[in-house]
């Protein structure tokens, strides 16, 4: 009799812990073959970047969301990313996806304001939003999804509320007292970069901030997607 074939297996050990997992099966039985090998790795997985490659194409982010919490609190891993493969497998995709959607006549999720957000003012946007202006100290930008400032961002600013790591915050001049994306924190940045236009996004578990030119984070996509 042949052996069934494993729902879980590490498909290699380097920078990080690949792992392979078959997203046909339920949290229930993967999280059970995942403490069976994560058992036997030991202390190789502490503080470990674990990188899921799913083996089949679709859309499976609460599966591996449930992975990430499940892998963050039982053997404290650094972070819990999907492939690029997997990722490559959702560009492929979007263009028909996008064309079937029309997005050309998309009606905007954007809310766009003009002037500062003063100092005990509070913005909220459903998804994303423009600010045509200033975030002064004490001011707050919060959206479901990105935040672009064009102009001084120096009070708070929270994107991707309440749990949208992949979103972005930029501003034209980046000196926040606080940042948060999704449920990643980041206080007192302090970017030492006078006229650069940048962002701030996550990577792992932190907030990283980078030149937005420099970077050109969208560049590598084939075609424009809807965020």
């Amino acid at each position: 009799m042949s052996k069934e074939k494993q729902s879980v297996r590490i498909k290699g050990v380097g920078d990080s812990l690949w792992v392979s997992v078959d997203p046909t099966k339920s949290f229930d039985v993967l999280s059970e073959e995942l403490k069976t090998i994560f058992k036997r790795l030991g202390h190789l997985t502490i503080q470990a970047k674990v990188v899921i490659d799913m083996e089949q194409e679709g859309d499976y982010n609460e599966l591996l969301e449930n992975i990430r919490i499940f892998l963050k609190e039982e053997y404290d891993v650094a972070s819990v990313i999907a492939s690029e493969k997997s990722n490559q497998d959702k560009i492929k995709k979007a263009p028909q996806k996008d064309m079937d959607r029309n997005w050309k006549n998309k009606r905007s999720d954007v809310l766009m304001i003009a002037g500062r957000i003063r100092s005990g003012q509070k913005i909220k946007a459903r998804k994303h939003l423009l600010v045509l202006g200033d975030v002064n100290p004490g001011g707050e930008a919060m959206a479901g999804g990105d935040i672009i400032v064009l102009g001084s961002l120096k009070g708070k600013a929270a994107a991707g509320q309440p749990d949208n790591r992949d979103s972005i915050i930029l501003a034209l001049d980046f000196k926040p007292t606080q940042v948060q994306i999704g449920t990643v924190v980041a206080v007192g940045i302090d970017t030492d970069s006078p006229g650069l236009t940048e962002f701030a996004r996550v990577e792992g578990d932190n907030i990283l901030v980078e030149d937005y030119l420099q970077t050109n984070p969208f560049a590598k996509l084939h075609w424009p997607q809807v965020r």
